[in-house]
This record gives C-alpha cells, structure tokens and sequence, in this order.
C-alpha cells in the first residue's frame, strides 16, 4: 500500500501543506550551470528551510530546466533527480516527485529507487496541448508499471493541468473529468490555476472532490488567500515561499512560516 500520507494528506483540522524543491538546471538543460555539489546544496537548503517552516510533506521537480521535454529525459536528469531526492527524502517528510514534462515512468523509477512517496503525474487521463505539444494520456502504462515496480508509490495526478489547452476535451465537465482519473486509478487530484502562481478556483476543487479522492491545490496560494481553500487536502505552494515570491529564488523561511500560521482550520 502506498505511504499513508500520500492517500489522505490532509491533517486532522487543515489541509496539508506540501512545499515545492525546485532544483537548479540539470545537466544538459539549457541553463545548466556545471556543479552538481551547488545543485544538491541548493536542494538540501530549500528542503531544510521547507521542513524548518512547518511543511508536512515535500515536492521535488526539476523545473528550471525549460523549455521541457515531452513524455520523457534523457539518463543523466533521471540520475540527477534521483541523487537530489534521495537527500531529500533523507529530511524524513513525505516526499513527492515530479519530472517535467511528462516523464512519469522516469519518475516512478526515481521514486522506486530514493523511497519516495507519491508522484505528481501530468497527462495521466485525457490528452491536451501543452507548450511542449500534444501530451498522450499515460494510465494504462504507468499504472501497470507502477504495480510491478513499486505498488507503494502513490499517484497525485493533474486534472486539466496548467500551461496547456483543453479544447479537445472541453464537453467533459470538470466533474466527469475527475472521475475519468479516478477510474483510471488515481489516488488523489490536482487542481490549478491557469499557470503558474495563478490562484485556483475553490468551486473547482469542490466540483473535483465529487470523485471521492482527496483533492490538491496545485498553484496560487498565499498567506493572504490560503483561507479560501479550508475543504482541499493539500496546498503544494512553491512561488510563494521563495524570496520575493519568485520560484527560482531560494526559500524564505519566514514566508513559510507566514503560509503556516494563516493556513485555515475546521
């Protein structure tokens, strides 16, 4: 069974709240910068900071490394991630990852590999354009490697992710969408903005949890409209918690610790 957690975040009177390591360029990436040793740094510092802040869980992904690759990476960013998620998981919160932009079966093998906890999965039910192009739906792959590699991983997937067009599918309400992921085998859902740091919509999380499956915040909180979403499960925060709220910054603690203190109770 996958980790606890990963199958109901939320805590007793909150919503969980998960912080984004975003690592530094990886290598190969156009913005790679040469020095693994300043990666993994980067990465143990923004996961301290995370957990000093009061996060229950972590979230890593390699999202300086646009412009993305479609479905899948090549073996050193595989190996990239793997070391910087092994020393995040290290840190003792559940652990999270995401490989960008839709290598999920690169990423389910990280999370084999490290002892991660769930992955968040783009393109797992119902195709869309994103800016890398057209992204296949991968379910019926993933699921079945996922049974034979590590069944304890659980999958968080995106329901009509940010930064990509739903035309194709825009006669599917987002209701039937997220059942559609719920029969597809999903463990819990993801809500976003339009991109990212835009704010959710706190009737579409309500619609989503009609699937019955803990339903996540996925962009655009704050420590001014994190009161809004007190029915969600999680709040993933990434831009907010860097300094000056810009992602690539590193984390400021202290806006971690203002997120944690005005996050809503029931």
């Amino acid at each position: 069974m996958p980790h606890p957690f990963a199958l109901q975040p939320r805590r007793e009177d909150r919503p969980a709240l998960i912080g984004m390591v975003h690592l530094l360029p990886t290598p190969g990436s156009p913005r790679w910068g040469g020095s693994m040793t300043d990666l993994l740094n980067a990465a143990e510092h923004d996961a301290d900071m995370l957990v000093a802040g009061g996060c229950d869980a972590l979230l890593v992904e390699n999202m300086a490394d646009m412009p993305y690759l479609r479905g899948e990476v090549p073996p050193e960013v595989v190996a990239t991630m793997a070391l910087a998620t092994e020393r995040v998981v290290a840190r003792g919160l559940p652990t999270g990852i995401q490989v960008l932009a839709g290598a999920n079966r690169q990423a389910l093998g990280i999370a084999a590999a490290t002892g991660a906890h769930f992955l968040r999965v783009e393109a797992f039910a119902y195709a869309h354009v994103a800016d890398e192009g057209w992204m296949d739906a991968c379910a019926g792959p993933l699921t079945r490697a996922r049974a034979t590699l590590c069944p304890n991983i659980a999958l968080w997937t995106d329901v009509q992710k940010k930064h990509a067009a739903h035309a194709i599918t825009a006669d599917i309400p987002l209701a039937d969408m997220a059942h559609g992921h719920a029969y597809c085998g999903a463990d819990a859902l993801i809500i976003t903005g339009s991109s990212t740091g835009q704010r959710t919509s706190p009737e579409q999380v309500r619609t989503a949890q009609t699937a019955g499956l803990p339903v996540v915040v996925g962009s655009g909180i704050t420590a001014d409209n994190a009161s809004e979403f007190a029915h969600a499960d999680a709040l993933i925060v990434g831009s907010w918690f860097k300094v000056d709220g810009h992602w690539p910054n590193p984390v400021d603690p202290a806006r971690v610790q203002a997120l944690r203190r005005a996050l809503p109770t029931t």
